[in-house]
């Protein structure tokens, strides 16, 4: 068992958001590969988020104002707070959004789809204040995360959220926007300095036109889209959108590109160039099938060699669902995950900019780190939070001020049922089970004398919070 646990454990960490130890005993009883093949099995469908009204169509809040306006009109200030109503409430949606993918990412079955979603979400960083675009484009990311790219670039470069975020409903013939091909090339599928300003132009003029109506549908406005010539990337011809997304996957820098973004989220923030350039040539070959992809990094010797496991910091989303994962517990809270969130700074729905979070050593400053590894006091134990969360935006926290005599995280946690693959160990074999189940990699013998000698009244608790709040859980 032991032979296998430790890779299994880490290809639950980083093909998911880590699992118990009664998961992880029960997989144990079989090979790794019977592990990947049930995580792509259990990924084959995908579960869209349900949250939003499928009714409620995606209007600004212009056209809302002007519906409104043309049956009943509104003095200036009645205008301002029917924008602030309508801004509240998208906040609200979206917030729902938010906790309802953190609910389905940490006790959903489908934990590789929810995990390239969350990939995909950074990649094609994007916000908008429309739920209902919002909504739409989580559901597009997740039932093409683990298709062909082609598909899923189609698919994005047809989003009305994405088209509003990079300013495509502004992109005419008669004064093209280069804001959306540039990003699609820099930031999506080529990286900078594989195109020319001129390249950036010429795409620009394909994509005029393509935006979304009224009800939010994409459309491709003819009277708005040049039909002339263009030349991008060395070939001439009367491109449309299309046209360019297909020359930019025949560019040889495309599958290294994405592959190595892949592989510093998957695998380690240190690229390799020696695994990266000949899996790059497959994915290509492959027509850029991501499946195919996942499954060839999770199946090779390199993935699980010692120098990939516990090396990647976890995001903050990642630690969230990490906890609900590993530990079986409940947050039971909306307000308070989206507060989290906010003070780790990784607010889903919310990234900084266009090119998403940085990832890496970024996740951790001085500030962070304190909050992380009093996390699992405040959930195991219900302490308090004496924490003030960065600048408020889009979250709303000030609810926190009225619950200052009120636990922070009320959470659900059965400990009885944690215990029950610990049953029957003795205090140090608990510590070393434990130790080896949380731990991405081995605990030292220094803090293993710590935690020892400084138990309480539980072991079991006192082990596992004592765990959690390791530095070195805070790797994966």
């Amino acid at each position: 068992m032991k032979n296998t646990l430790i890779p299994l454990k880490h290809l639950y960490q980083r093909a998911g958001f880590g699992a118990s130890p009664a998961t992880l005993q029960q997989a144990s009883r079989h090979s790794v590969r019977r592990a990947i093949q049930d995580l792509f099995k259990d990924a084959q469908t995908p579960l869209p988020l349900h949250v939003v009204d499928p009714q409620r169509v995606g209007y600004s809040r212009k056209t809302l104002l002007e519906m409104v306006m043309q049956k009943d009109p509104l003095s200036e200030e009645q205008k301002k707070q029917y924008i602030r109503q309508i801004d509240q409430e998208n906040r609200e949606l979206i917030g729902d959004l938010n906790y309802a993918w953190i609910t389905q990412m940490a006790s959903g079955t489908s934990v590789l789809r929810e995990k390239m979603t969350l990939f995909w979400h950074g990649h094609f960083a994007c916000r908008s204040l429309n739920p209902t675009f919002v909504q739409r484009q989580n559901n597009t990311l997740r039932q093409h995360a683990l298709g062909k790219f082609g598909d899923l670039l189609q698919a994005v470069a047809q989003d009305p959220a994405m088209l509003q975020f990079l300013n495509n409903q502004q992109n005419r013939k008669q004064s093209p926007n280069e804001n959306f091909a540039r990003e699609v090339m820099e930031l999506f599928t080529l990286g900078r300095g594989h195109y020319s300003e001129q390249d950036i132009k010429e795409a620009a003029r394909t994509f005029t036109g393509w935006g979304f109506n009224r009800d939010g549908a994409f459309e491709i406005r003819k009277n708005q889209h040049d039909t002339g010539t263009k030349t991008i990337f060395g070939k001439t011809g009367p491109f449309d959108g299309t046209d360019t997304l297909s020359l930019i996957l025949e560019r040889p820098e495309t599958a290294p590109f994405l592959v190595t973004k892949i592989y510093r989220y998957f695998i380690n923030d240190k690229p390799d160039p020696q695994i990266i350039q000949p899996l790059a040539v497959r994915f290509r070959e492959k027509d850029y099938d991501i499946s195919w992809l996942m499954h060839e990094i999770f199946t090779s010797d390199w993935f699980y060699r010692p120098e990939n496991i516990g090396v990647n910091i976890k995001s903050p989303v990642e630690l969230l669902v990490g906890f609900q994962r590993q530990l079986g517990l409940d947050f039971g809270q909306k307000q308070a995950v989206l507060y989290v969130q906010k003070a780790l700074d990784q607010v889903l729905f919310y990234p900084p900019n266009v090119a998403g979070w940085p990832g890496g050593s970024t996740w951790i400053d001085s500030s962070s780190l304190l909050l992380r590894m009093k996390l699992p006091e405040i959930i195991l134990q219900a302490a308090q939070l004496n924490f003030k969360a960065k600048a408020d935006g889009d979250v709303n926290t000030d609810y926190l001020a009225k619950r200052s005599n009120k636990p922070f995280l009320q959470t659900q946690f059965d400990w009885e049922a944690f215990a029950q693959p610990f049953a029957g160990l003795s205090t140090e074999a608990l510590l070393d089970a434990l130790s080896t189940y949380l731990l991405a990699r081995p605990l030292l013998p220094s803090q293993r004398d710590l935690l020892l000698k400084h138990r309480k009244n539980n072991d079991l608790q006192d082990f596992t919070l004592g765990l959690l709040t390791l530095p070195e859980y805070q790797l994966c």
